[in-house]
């Protein structure tokens, strides 16, 4: 009899959707679900940044930060359409105070968000997008590494991409005309070292440290490379196959200005599935124990070699 089985890496030489490619890779059905409506969600947001007038809404969110009409609009469709999937006990993101729990009996998954990661540039037609952590427990619980299961985030540019991982490697899909994300990178490996670097915080601000590993970077020849948003520049990174992200702690914000549970935690996942590293200049993000939903945490994050480099200077 001959014999039918295929790996993935087979079948990249056609088109593999989303929901047949984490059929393919053995994740868990209710896990692909989820993933899979997320993703599903992107396209409902993707269509209000579109029809954004870009004014603020007049608000401000519980961090102090303004909060545009749009970033509110992409909290509710994601609240709206996760607590009616069946699949998540509870809900938090950056645009809310609490935890919200929902009524689901067969629910397991607790889901984190950032809604709308850069969204002051939209006035600027720059790439932006949404972040999402999965995770087994109550992401207060205990570190990342013991409570996630998955990780994704959406990039909203000249093309909408979604980039996951649940355990198995980090893959990129594109959404194609037909309104369908196809597999476009499977099983993305970060080089041990790149090229490039994108350094968040003011120069004058930074503490001697994190200072000489930016001069050691440009003694080495990196080219900068920073949009101002946490996706467009994690997603150059993997994409690019190597590099540095830093948004170190400064002598105004000493813990950073990036959350452990909305931003950091899912790019970390993502980053170390794809071989490369994240930290805070000392411990793995994923060991780090969350102190409460507006946890910061200093940066660093991308290929093993930059990340290392940056742990010399800063211990």
């Amino acid at each position: 009899m001959a014999n039918n089985t295929r790996n993935i890496s087979d079948y990249s030489k056609f088109i593999v959707d989303l929901r047949r490619h984490m059929w393919m890779a053995g994740i868990e059905m209710d896990l692909r679900r989820l993933i899979w409506q997320i993703a599903i969600t992107g396209k409902y947001i993707s269509a209000k940044i579109h029809e954004s007038n870009r004014k603020l809404a007049g608000l401000r969110n519980i961090h102090g930060d303004e909060q545009l009409a749009l970033d509110k609009s992409a909290d509710i469709i994601l609240q709206n359409q996760l607590q009616y999937s069946g699949f998540v006990k509870a809900y938090c993101s950056e645009e809310l105070d609490r935890i919200v729990p929902y009524e689901a009996a067969s629910s397991k998954y607790h889901v984190t968000a950032d809604p709308l990661d850069g969204s002051s540039l939209v006035d600027t037609n720059l790439a932006i997008g949404t972040i999402i952590g999965i995770h087994r427990d109550s992401p207060l619980a205990a570190e990342g590494r013991k409570t996630m299961v998955g990780a994704m985030y959406i990039t909203y540019g000249p093309l909408i991409t979604m980039v996951y991982s649940a355990g198995k490697g980090t893959h990129e899909f594109v959404l194609n005309r037909e309104g369908e994300y196809v597999l476009s990178e499977e099983n993305i490996t970060l080089d041990e070292k790149g090229s490039i670097y994108s350094l968040g915080g003011l120069r004058k601000d930074w503490f001697s440290g994190h200072l000489k590993f930016v001069e050691t970077l440009e003694g080495e020849g990196y080219k900068l490379r920073y949009s101002g948003g946490f996706v467009p520049d994690i997603n150059q990174i993997l994409i690019k196959r190597g590099g540095v992200f830093t948004y170190p702690g400064t002598k105004k914000d000493p813990k950073g200005k990036l959350r452990l549970i909305f931003e950091l935690q899912p790019m970390a996942f993502l980053t170390e599935q794809a071989g490369g590293m994240a930290t805070d200049g000392k411990q793995d993000i994923l060991a780090i124990k969350p102190e409460g939903l507006d946890h910061r945490e200093p940066i660093y994050i991308g290929s093993r070699y930059e990340v290392e480099k940056a742990r010399e200077f800063l211990t």
